[in-house]
């Protein structure tokens, strides 16, 4: 475990492997975790940092704020502290759409880009994430907080059923969204979703240059897996790959494809 200081707090990350260094970002109620057998496989190639977003995982929860645009400034952060001058983003859901941001605001700094089930749209989330945008749940939390505490409790079962329709090994989805999500505070978690559901990358997406991949699952519950042709439609130059035994997390449903498909557009392009 590795931890780096920065005025708004600690971010939690963990490093592997040797060569280019590649920054992976998780989504929603995830962390670095997601990123364990990506790690293993690719950490032959590459030199990769698996963040922990604010108020996420082993991140500290002291930032001014948890949104979309606070966690590209702390990727931003990072990169000057370890001294990365440029390098690749992978993003998985709201980790790809920090990915844009961080490619559309600091585009000298970003190699090229990965999303993964990212939105461009807010608006092609799950009617079960929009609801959880709902700005109100930030206040209640804050004000209530034995109320988040009772969610929590009854969410985790609900998690662990809910991941049978989200993965194809829903039991280890299952366990890792539980054990992520009972890490995550009120703010961080209402906070985080509300802006994602609030952005849309559209007007600038065209604006980039460098290459730009999007991986979406056919069988996507979360994110419309329309947002691939979105990303296309925005950005003619990047390239659309559609997983069509995949879900939400293609690492876990179609494994080698992924990690192939992933490697050989980090190397090539």
């Amino acid at each position: 475990m590795a931890s780096l200081v920065t005025e708004q707090g600690i971010v939690h990350y963990e490093a592997y492997g040797r060569g280019r260094p590649v920054l992976l970002l998780h989504g929603w109620m995830n962390s670095w975790a997601l990123w364990r057998n990506t790690i293993e496989v690719l950490g032959k190639d590459f030199r990769l940092y698996a963040l922990d977003f604010f108020g996420f995982g082993d991140s500290g929860a002291q930032a001014e704020e948890f949104s979309v645009n606070n966690f590209s400034l702390m990727v931003d952060s990072f990169m000057d502290r370890m001294g990365i001058v440029r390098a690749p983003l992978v993003g998985h859901s709201m980790g790809g759409t920090v990915s844009l941001s961080v490619a559309i605001r600091q585009p000298e700094k970003v190699v090229k880009v990965i999303v993964i089930g990212s939105p461009i749209q807010g608006n092609s989330l799950s009617p079960l994430l929009k609801l959880a945008s709902y700005r109100g749940w930030i206040g209640l939390g804050q004000t209530t907080p034995i109320l988040y505490d009772a969610f929590q409790k009854g969410f985790k079962p609900f998690l662990r059923a809910y991941s049978y329709m989200l993965a194809k090994d829903g039991r280890t989805l299952g366990n890792m969204l539980t054990t992520d999500v009972a890490k995550i505070n009120a703010t961080p978690f209402f906070e985080s979703i509300g802006t994602l559901r609030a952005t849309d990358l559209r007007p600038r997406v065209s604006e980039l240059q460098m290459p730009v991949l999007g991986i979406y699952g056919r069988k996507d519950l979360i994110v419309d897996s329309g947002q691939g042709k979105v990303l296309k439609d925005s950005l003619p130059s990047s390239r659309v790959e559609m997983f069509d035994a995949s879900g939400h997390f293609p690492m876990m449903d179609e494994t080698e494809r992924f990690h192939s498909t992933v490697r050989e557009f980090l190397y090539n392009g």
